[in-house]
């Protein structure tokens, strides 16, 4: 008999959780195991907290000489500057150089800080001086100081990996839960298709609407988790890499698409560069849709969306 096995797992500073839907117990949680090894293997790679790993390496020569790095990490950087191109810049992996410098939501803030300060480092900011060499398969950060993070889209990478190698197991169906980022495919034990709830945004717990999901992938990013509160104005964690300043105005992006990484990667810029704008953009891409909710609590969502 079909049974859906699940379990959490603390990765990439994350809440994972991985679903795989088996009639063999032994056989799911190996597959687990598998799936939570490959993760493990992808934050090795893209983190920035380990002196060691290959994006550290490559912010360490920024503007000193170009590192050579595996495939796998060459193509993932090559995808985010693409990324970059078709969002004008409001997704970039490059904005590592503001980040944690002027903005910790984890402890209270009670100023913004100096807009001449984040002005001067924001020059930094720009994915176009990530430089590429196919053939050397090469990094080079153009500017010294500059520095890139995956925080954007690592997740979805690593969720869509993880999909990836429990379908050659032979997984039929499963969930790859990155934290809310999450990606589907099969059906659940019963036979219907993986459901989605879409949160109220002033009630997490309680959906607006739900979808069908499967074989699609999810990816939310919202200000209703991290955000601090300075004169009275709400500022989310999300940062403008263009400005250097967190965006306010929209609660939550929900982007929908066949690939985790895509999505995770398009719930930023989404949220930042204002609702029509995303709304036109989205518009154009194919198997790509969003559903947005402003801080007035009105909700748009992208032309091929029937809420229920």
């Amino acid at each position: 008999m079909l049974r859906e096995f699940k379990r959490p797992q603390k990765l990439m500073g994350n809440a994972f959780e991985i679903t795989v839907v088996s009639d063999d117990e032994k056989a799911a949680n190996q597959h687990i195991d598998d799936a939570i090894q490959e993760i493990r293997r992808i934050e090795k790679l893209l983190t920035t907290f380990n002196e060691e790993s290959q994006t550290c390496l490559i912010n360490q020569n920024a503007g000193i000489q170009p590192v050579k790095v595996d495939r796998e990490v060459f193509d993932l950087i090559d995808r985010s500057i693409r990324i970059s191109s078709i969002t004008d810049g409001y997704f970039d992996i490059s904005y590592g150089g503001i980040d944690k410098s002027f903005w910790n939501f984890d402890r209270e803030m009670k100023h913004l800080p100096d807009p001449a300060l984040v002005k001067e480092h924001l020059k930094l900011v720009n994915y176009k001086n990530i430089l590429l060499d196919r053939e050397n398969q090469t990094v080079f950060l153009k500017e010294k100081g500059m520095r890139i993070g995956f925080g954007g889209i690592g997740k979805g990478y690593a969720a869509e990996m993880a999909k990836r190698l429990l379908q050659e197991k032979g997984v039929s169906s499963g969930i790859v839960n990155a934290s809310g980022d999450l990606t589907t495919w099969g059906n659940q034990a019963n036979g219907k298709p993986w459901t989605i709830g879409i949160a109220d945004p002033d009630n997490a717990k309680l959906p607006f609407s739900y979808m069908n999901i499967t074989d699609m992938a999810v990816a939310t990013s919202g200000n209703y988790e991290k955000f601090v509160i300075i004169d009275g104005k709400k500022y989310s964690h999300t940062i403008n890499p263009k400005t250097g300043m967190p965006v306010s105005g929209i609660k939550s992006v929900t982007i929908f698409c066949p690939n985790a990484e895509i999505a995770d990667a398009m719930a930023t810029p989404v949220g930042i560069m204002g609702t029509d704008a995303a709304l036109h953009l989205i518009n154009q891409i194919n198997h790509l849709e969003c559903i947005i909710i402003d801080d007035q609590d009105n909700i748009y969502s992208s032309q091929n969306i029937n809420l229920k």
